[in-house]
């Protein structure tokens, strides 16, 4: 995602987040941290300073060979993106992220549809039949 948008966004702002390094890329900002770790979000917020167009999250969980935990703790990060997301969001903003097919599935795309106008799935040519990743796109916030 990074060094996609690295190459489509030139005005904007783009930042990346994770657990690892990652190699420099023009026009892309980097924080090393875990999303759901105290002061993150407030890092988000304050590099922005503004209400924003588009979020992309391709977070998953560190795999533990549980693939039912492992799908577990995948949605539940994109649950948290979501709710980060509505907050964080212009009205007519996007949010595209990954998540897996498994039992919480159903939970995760009501909590879109309860704060989102547009919700759908795609799965990228990209990922491998097997696999149980997905994409989540969501369009327009719904006022509360």
């Amino acid at each position: 995602w990074s060094q996609v948008s690295s190459k489509i966004i030139k005005t904007g702002k783009v930042l990346s987040l994770d657990i690892k390094k990652m190699e420099k890329l023009d026009n892309v900002s980097f924080l090393q941290c875990d999303f759901l770790e105290k002061g993150t979000k407030e890092k988000i917020l304050k590099f922005f300073k503004e209400k924003l167009d588009v979020v992309l999250s391709d977070m998953a969980a560190n795999t533990t060979g549980n693939k039912s935990l492992d799908c577990i703790r995948t949605n539940q990060l994109c649950a948290d993106v979501v709710e980060f997301s509505s907050k964080i969001l212009k009205p007519n903003g996007v949010l595209v992220s990954k998540l897996f097919m498994g039992d919480d599935f159903l939970e995760v795309k009501e909590l879109a549809k309860s704060m989102f106008k547009k919700v759908e799935f795609f799965k990228p040519k990209s990922s491998r039949n097997e696999s149980k990743e997905t994409y989540l796109h969501c369009v327009t916030l719904r006022t509360l």
